[in-house]
């Protein structure tokens, strides 16, 4: 009995797994393109922006329809659904590859993305009460693999099949087939667990509540500096005189160090478990890695990229555990964790917009570089009066 328990378990884990490969690619397979589509469509980089900036807005925007959506259909048939959409929306940009039909399927892709993600965090505070730390490293890290895929290959894909850059983009939603089945297969029906998790405890209201707005605030920022990388770490190390396909291994030298560090961080954190110690030596090393990208020299963007990397694969899954951390049942968890995601999301996208705006002003990366400081600054000021509120609760 116990060995069937662990083989489910495991089979759910890996089904996390499969699931979270896909919350990325329609984003940052987008990328490594960028002056590519920008020149095929003869349109902007402030246009062009926009394939990353409608998705993470709309991730933002729709977060909240997982609470409804997880009550009526349960956390198996919604993900499932959505799962579908993403795969069929990044699909289409195969065949319909105008810059009109590139903005709808991105507007499709963040949408299904957008309610993933918190149904997802709520899924695995419920499923791992006392392994969350982990399972949440596993969820990051399939995220981070996902990214690292996208941005890596697309690029690859993009050469090996005659510049078709349509191809290089739609071919990502396939992932979606594999972690259908296997989502299907491993989880059960979420209607029962709904019926049990009702709690006597009342259900606190997250937008009224200042300590999840700090956590917000903080979610969007460093949310905000890992979506304005992916969009612009290439053209950064092409502006360094690199070929697109050396600028492409940048990016995924990025992700691969938060890769890594998604599945080595949280499982430090299990064991020395200060959230906010983790948060203040992270923005430090971040600040650090800022001034590499400020030197005029490649090897200079290898080590920033490094740096970032490692505090990249921490910023994120400490912002999914610190709504958990404060949830005091399953309810909350679902309240909050769609609270921080949509209002960070929303956020985030804002600024590879702003990054592009200034980009097409300046002709330059200067001030994109001076952002990613600005950034890490504001970021410390968030952790701050986070560390003030837990205090005072």
């Amino acid at each position: 009995m116990q060995q069937k328990m662990n083989q489910k378990t495991v089979f759910i884990i890996l089904a996390i797994f499969f699931v979270s490969i896909n919350l990325r690619p329609a984003v940052t397979s987008v990328g490594p393109l960028l002056a590519t589509i920008s020149e095929a469509l003869q349109v902007s980089s402030t246009q062009i922006s926009l394939l990353t900036a409608i998705p993470v807005f709309c991730m933002g925007l729709f977060a909240p329809l997982a609470v409804p959506l997880q009550k009526n259909l349960g956390y198996k048939w919604s993900i499932a659904l959505l799962l579908v959409l993403i795969g069929v929306a990044t699909v289409a940009r195969i065949a319909f590859s105008s810059y009109s039909a590139l903005l709808f399927t991105s507007f499709l892709a963040g949408f299904a993305i957008a309610i993933i993600s918190p149904m997802m965090n709520a899924y695995i505070k419920e499923k791992f009460p006392k392994k969350m730390e982990p399972v949440i490293g596993v969820y990051s890290f399939a995220i981070g693999f996902g990214a690292m895929l996208s941005s890596g290959i697309t690029s690859i894909i993009y050469k090996r099949f005659d510049d078709n850059w349509a191809l290089a983009l739609g071919i990502w939603g396939f992932l979606a087939v594999i972690a259908l089945a296997s989502w299907l297969t491993a989880v059960d029906s979420g209607k029962g667990i709904v019926a049990q998790s009702n709690s006597t405890v009342a259900v606190r209201n997250p937008w009224k509540d200042k300590l999840a707005w700090a956590i917000l605030i903080y979610f969007g920022i460093q949310t905000s500096l890992f979506f304005s990388l992916t969009t612009w770490l290439v053209s950064i190390a092409e502006e360094q005189g690199m070929s697109l396909l050396t600028a492409g291994s940048v990016l995924t030298l990025m992700t691969f160090v938060q890769l890594v560090g998604n599945i080595i961080i949280p499982s430090m954190i299990n064991r020395y478990p200060n959230r906010i110690v983790w948060l203040h030596s992270l923005v430090v090393m971040g600040l650090v890695g800022s001034v590499f990208f400020f030197i005029d020299a490649t090897w200079a963007i290898w080590m920033g990229t490094i740096i970032y990397g490692v505090v990249l694969s921490g910023l994120f899954p400490i912002g999914l555990m610190l709504p958990l951390d404060e949830a005091r049942n399953h309810e909350e968890a679902n309240e909050w964790s769609s609270m921080v995601l949509s209002g960070g999301f929303m956020m985030s996208a804002i600024l590879p917009l702003l990054i592009g705006i200034v980009f097409d002003w300046t002709g330059e990366h200067f001030m994109t570089k001076l952002i990613f400081v600005i950034l890490f600054l504001f970021m410390s000021v968030s952790i701050f009066v986070m560390q003030k509120l837990k205090k005072s609760v």
